[in-house]
């Protein structure tokens, strides 16, 4: 039985010194002190001795077991910090194949929404998503008491500025991005700005709290309404297709005046009438308008030299109607199964 243990005691000793990784050290541990492991083994055998020899060996066996554990715990504390030599690696040996990733749909639609302005002459601009009350509403011709901020009902940080107002807030459009170019960039200007944006939504198929946007602006000397209209059908074209129709219907945007929803021809039935346009013939695409005065104000632009003209697409709703993807959750729902169609 001593024979027994020193042997034991000699081999484990020997293979620890030569551990280079943990897996090797968790095999030794399973082997030697688990408890099913050898050490195990032999002290279940002790029962079988008489009281002196039990007596004798069980305490040679706890000083072995004692020991044996103390230098497995250093050594795996030296393979943690990194002081035992790592195992060799032969880097001519052929690597693990990485299975390719999938860009998102949303980040489909924004590439080519990118290319097309690109080629159109427009810059790509980004924008802080945590805002200031100022550069989100009131910068927009939407001062606190303006009832088109209950339409966004947001998320505001529990911090309060010097005048014990909460005013930073999670960003309900990308719209802010606008007074900061103009005031960085001046006039004349061209630009697009995709980013994500948030709202308190009551999320069901068709609505998100956490949703996309790209919106652009276009400011010069004597920029009207057909500018805009030329600009929307080309979009429409690139879309969804040399034969799509663009048409053009009054509605209030607290930035923009005149404003006007964008609706295009159904891609689907063509304009005949089906059931994602609620047989209609029309989609309801894009919000747009001729910059509001007081917006060019506050970017520092002269509305008296200088109009521009505003559209805003939700590349969420752009995804959803492109790939027929039917419940906007998706796009946020981690699920790799959804994006390993695209």
């Amino acid at each position: 039985m001593k024979n027994k243990l020193e042997k034991l005691r000699a081999d484990f000793l020997q293979e620890l010194g030569q551990v280079k990784n943990s897996e090797y050290l968790r095999e030794l541990e399973l082997k030697y002190l688990s408890r099913k492991g050898e050490l195990s083994l032999i002290m279940g055998e002790l029962k079988d001795l008489s009281v002196d020899l039990r007596r004798e060996v069980g305490e040679l066996a706890n000083k072995i077991k004692v020991e044996l554990q103390t230098r497995f715990e250093e050594v795996s504390r030296q393979l943690a910090e990194g002081s035992i030599k790592k195992e060799l690696i032969d880097v001519t040996l052929p690597g693990e194949t990485l299975a390719d990733g999938h860009l998102s749909p949303i980040t489909l639609v924004q590439n080519e929404l990118e290319d097309l302005f690109n080629s159109l002459g427009f810059m790509i601009l980004d924008g802080p998503e945590l805002e200031s009350d100022y550069y989100n509403f009131t910068a927009l011709n939407m001062p606190p008491t303006h009832p088109a901020r209950d339409m966004q009902d947001t998320f505001y940080l529990d911090h309060k500025n010097k005048e014990g107002q909460y005013d930073l807030v999670m960003r309900t459009q990308t719209s802010p991005v606008q007074i900061r170019s103009m005031q960085k960039y001046g006039a004349p200007l061209k630009a697009i700005i995709p980013g994500r944006c948030f709202r308190c939504e009551a999320t069901d198929a068709r609505h998100e709290h956490t949703f996309y946007q790209v919106e652009g602006i276009m400011i010069d000397k004597n920029i009207n309404f057909s500018h805009l209209k030329s600009l929307l059908e080309i979009v429409g074209q690139r879309l969804f297709g040399a034969g799509t129709k663009l048409r053009m219907r009054p509605k209030f945007f607290p930035f923009v005046e005149p404003g006007n929803n964008g609706e295009y021809t159904c891609f689907l039935c063509q304009g005949k009438g089906c059931r994602v346009c609620k047989y209609t013939g029309w989609l309801e695409i894009v919000g747009a308008g001729l910059i509001h005065p007081d917006v060019l104000r506050a970017g520092g632009i002269d509305p008296e030299v200088y109009s521009g003209l505003a559209f805003g697409f939700g590349l969420n709703r752009l995804a959803m109607l492109k790939y027929n993807i039917s419940d906007v959750r998706l796009f946020n729902s981690g699920d790799l199964k959804f994006l390993e169609q695209f």
